[in-house]
């Protein structure tokens, strides 16, 4: 069935494959897969009296399975309470980082770009706009990268290319001489500039002409543009796709309760048969109020769908979605098999798959933030970055960056009396530094700047040590 529906959306020769596969993935994460069916459920005859096949009918039930995949894992990335630290061992990095951070709404930005890129990828676009910084997600579909011969993990230029209709072009203030025609769009990133390009009609080919009042030269020295791979795997250009393995379980699904839902509502209205021959090529209508003359010798029934086909059909989806979520390590878990509280060592035993999922999307989504944090760090040595109102003071381009990821699920009162005995008796046996202690409790305990915190605590011990003497 998935070889159906991607038969039956259009190829343009002038994109390349990938990004046809790029557009039927995002279909199904945006639950628009079935729309190129020209049937609905209940067409059972077409305009000629043809019978119309299920495979080109549109589901009347449809199970967001991918959607639910991603959302679950990315709740375990980016979602409340997860989202990782900016940390560095240079201070004036650290804060003006954090503060950055929230003002730019980077939590809200890279949880945009891991729901665009489970697809396969995603970009995400670095611009100073009168000294602020601003992030914005890009789609990949229409975006080709193209790396540093002598860097192949360094960005050379990234090419955006797609078509667009005149009448789109002329809204966007283009002054177009055919407003009913297809024109080409091109912009182009590198180190120096932002070139836009005039828009070429399709039969003229790739635009070659800048349109210099459009284009931009940034002079950051570097593509301002962080290219994130989905998960391992893939080619040079996108990696896999998170529900992938999913999708032909998932439209089964679909057409399973649909046809379940189906056998319900005949089975609310039954259609009544009648033996007798006067009318044998009546049209079959289904419903009592129809009768359907077929037979003869004066018998009459009621045709309907028992109720142990429906309760089959739930039992046969039910395990249809264990084995999709199985397939791409999804959440299985049930909150109806929970009969207690569970801590949060147990919550990750029971959601391991999950985790296994949310973990490869940390390395590959972690790795694009941090690249952005450098872009910060890099960019305020070029020009007087604000935030908070004040201007930026520049940071130091050798500092350290890393990321501090929060535990997968917040602990109880029980594992935190735990941590805090084992931090105790690890420091107190020189094992272990109150510096390293306090990091691995700030993100339970919500603190935010960990040498203010160790500040505090030396001022507090201080008068303690004074009373007791």
């Amino acid at each position: 069935m998935f070889d159906t529906i991607a038969s039956l959306i259009p190829r343009d020769a002038d994109y390349p494959e990938r990004a046809r596969r790029l557009d039927l993935l995002t279909r199904f994460l945006q639950g628009r897969q079935y729309d190129v069916l020209p049937y609905e459920f209940h067409d059972e005859r077409g305009a000629g009296g043809e019978y119309v096949p299920l495979r080109r009918r549109r589901p009347s039930v449809r199970y967001p399975l991918a959607r639910i995949v991603v959302d679950d894992s990315l709740s375990l990335v980016f979602g409340e309470g997860h989202f990782p630290t900016l940390d560095s061992d240079d201070g004036a990095t650290r804060t003006a980082l954090a503060d950055i951070a929230r003002e730019s709404g980077l939590n809200r930005v890279m949880a945009e770009a891991a729901l665009r890129g489970s697809v396969g990828s995603v970009a995400v676009l670095f611009r100073v706009l009168s000294g602020r910084v601003f992030f914005q997600v890009l789609q990949s579909l229409y975006l080709t990268p193209r790396w540093q011969p002598g860097a192949p993990d360094r960005l050379a230029e990234v090419v955006e290319c797609y078509k667009v209709p005149g009448r789109d072009l002329i809204a966007r203030g283009y002054e177009i001489a055919e407003p009913g025609a297809d024109y080409w769009f091109q912009r182009v990133w590198d180190a120096e500039r932002e070139t836009w390009f005039v828009p070429t009609p399709v039969v003229s080919g790739l635009p070659r002409e800048i349109d210099e009042a459009r284009s931009v030269r940034h002079g950051l020295g570097f593509v301002p543009l962080v290219w994130i791979k989905n998960l391992p795997g893939g080619d040079d250009i996108d990696g896999e796709c998170t529900f992938r393995p999913a999708l032909e379980t998932s439209i089964e699904i679909d057409y399973q309760l649909s046809q379940a839902g189906r056998g319900l509502k005949y089975s609310s209205d039954p259609t009544l048969l009648i033996r007798e021959p006067a009318a044998a090529d009546s049209e079959i209508v289904r419903g009592a109020g129809n009768a359907l003359v077929v037979g003869e010798k004066g018998d009459a029934k009621l045709l309907e769908i028992g109720g142990t086909a429906a309760g089959a059909v739930i039992d046969y989806v039910r395990f249809l979605r264990e084995l999709a979520l199985e397939g791409v390590h999804g959440n299985r878990a049930s909150a109806d098999r929970l009969s207690a509280p569970q801590s949060g060592r147990a919550l990750e035993l029971m959601n391991q798959g999950l985790i296994w999922l949310a973990d490869n999307l940390r390395l590959s989504y972690g790795d694009g933030l941090l690249e952005l944090a450098r872009m910060v760090v890099r960019a305020s040595n070029r020009y007087p970055l604000r935030v908070r109102g004040e201007v930026l003071a520049p940071l130091d381009p050798a500092a350290r960056i890393v990321l501090r990821w929060p535990d997968w699920y917040p602990p109880d009162a029980q594992d935190r009396a735990q941590d805090a005995a084992t931090l105790q008796t690890l420091t107190a046996a020189g094992l272990l530094s109150c510096e390293s202690a306090v990091k691995a409790l700030a993100p339970i305990y919500d603190i935010g700047d960990v040498p203010a915190e160790l500040a505090r605590i030396a001022g507090e011990a201080v008068p303690a040590e004074k009373a007791k003497a």
